[in-house]
């Protein structure tokens, strides 16, 4: 079943650190040869939200700077999750001039990216409000940062998916066809795996029926038509099967047609481009008190 949104908990510390260790590492090389420059002395900074936007990415950003200083203070002045404007002041930062501009581009790097995977939740999340229906994330995700990203899904009022290969069994079609039948898949994953969560591909109206009979923890009806996915929704609301086990759309959904989906009556919609269609919100750290 999908992962409810709140608690909005972020990943373990040590994953956090782990992702701003590689991405340190990866832009400071040997060492900051500009910041080098600098008179290395007490220094304030602020961190601007340049557009319209759902916050995430806090643990990152401040992993980033006490990384380089652990004595950095930040102050936060929005959560996590929280919308703003464009033109809103997110953080104020006090350390040493150097570490904070070393710092500053792998923290904003996270950041944008964070709050642009939040963003677009949001806007999704918005599109199906009042229906009843969950937006889910994918596995199409930014190599290296899946847990980041589902975070922000999470930020966003989006669900997660399934982590990664190893905490459901999902059954697609390859599957289906090397067992012979959906009833088939259904009965070995169930002996192999009896207490992991069971997704259930199907095309057919009938592998539905198939899949509804067999029983799973939910049913994804992939690239259905619209007269199809309304039949489904009846065929697994009405008797014999009651509503028991939801139903997941995937598979070409976009912005403009997700409130009609939604509107047919299904359980949840999960959307790739949440994380794999990633724009960046426009972010900037500044030196010197910030404006009031």
């Amino acid at each position: 079943m999908p992962r409810p949104a709140p608690p909005l908990t972020p990943p373990p510390t040590e994953a956090v650190q782990a992702d701003v260790r590689r991405a340190l590492e990866e832009d400071l090389g040997g060492g900051d040869v500009t910041a080098a420059l600098l008179p290395d002395v007490p220094e304030r900074a602020y961190l601007l939200c340049k557009e319209d936007a759902v916050i995430a990415g806090r643990p990152w950003f401040d992993a980033c700077h006490r990384a380089l200083d652990p004595q950095v203070r930040i102050d936060w002045r929005v959560a996590e999750g929280q919308r703003v404007a464009a033109g809103t002041v997110l953080a104020l930062l006090e350390g040493r001039s150097r570490t904070l501009v070393s710092a500053e581009r792998t923290a904003l790097n996270f950041m944008q990216t964070l709050c642009g995977t939040a963003t677009t939740t949001a806007a999704h999340v918005d599109a199906v409000r009042g229906t009843g229906t969950a937006i889910l994330d994918t596995r199409k995700t930014l190599p290296g940062l899946r847990q980041a990203q589902k975070y922000a899904v999470r930020a966003g009022g989006g669900a997660n998916h399934r982590i990664g290969l190893y905490d459901a069994v999902m059954l697609k079609e390859n599957h289906v066809r090397v067992a012979g039948s959906v009833g088939a898949a259904i009965a070995r994953a169930r002996q192999a795996q009896p207490a992991l969560p069971l997704i259930v591909e199907v095309e057919t109206l009938e592998q539905l029926r198939e899949a509804l009979a067999a029983g799973c923890d939910r049913v994804l009806i992939d690239d259905f038509t619209a007269d199809m996915r309304r039949e489904a929704v009846r065929i697994a609301r009405t008797a014999p099967f009651d509503g028991r086990i939801p139903l997941e759309v995937s598979g070409g959904v976009g912005l403009d047609g997700l409130r009609a989906i939604a509107q047919d009556g299904v359980d949840c919609i999960s959307i790739g481009g949440l994380t794999k269609h990633v724009r960046a919100i426009d972010l900037s750290m500044k030196l010197g008190p910030a404006p009031i």
